[in-house]
């Protein structure tokens, strides 16, 4: 069955397949990427759907999964953190939030110091603000 000129497929699943495979595993060249291979395909064939299946088919390319293209830019050079000199000169701070209500507190504030590892785990509720969290840093840390 013929639709503007290209072969109308309809309802045959090992026939779409087949054709999506012929023009995406070639040996000639690369395989190509979703939109090559739709835009060659629907040249001379048509389906509801084609680009869909295009693009699950080549999900499941194994070569082509293997050899994509990472298009982001490639990382900078690393600085090393520097190296605390002294204990509590630099530390981290992290909020595990959400948590059970458990004697009217449901966050937990956690201070660890750099250099020694030390871990301090600070009960508070989540509603705490800058002066209360100033607070429990300055009567606990």
């Amino acid at each position: 069955m013929l639709r503007d000129r290209k072969v109308y497929i309809l309802r045959d699943e090992r026939l779409k397949a087949e054709v999506i495979q012929l023009y995406h595993d070639t040996l000639v060249e690369e395989y190509r990427g979703q939109w090559k291979t739709t835009e060659l395909i629907t040249r001379n064939f048509w389906w509801p759907g084609v680009t869909k299946e295009v693009k699950k088919y080549i999900e499941f390319c194994d070569t082509c999964q293997r050899n994509k293209n990472h298009t982001e830019a490639p990382v900078e050079k690393l600085i090393p953190n520097i190296v605390p000199e002294k204990p509590w000169n630099y530390i981290m701070a992290d909020f595990f939030t959400k948590l059970l209500l458990v004697q009217g507190y449901n966050t937990i504030l956690v201070v660890c110091n750099r250099m020694t590892k030390i871990a301090h785990f600070i009960p508070t509720t989540e509603k705490a603000l800058v002066e209360g969290v100033t607070r429990l840093f300055w009567d606990n840390i």
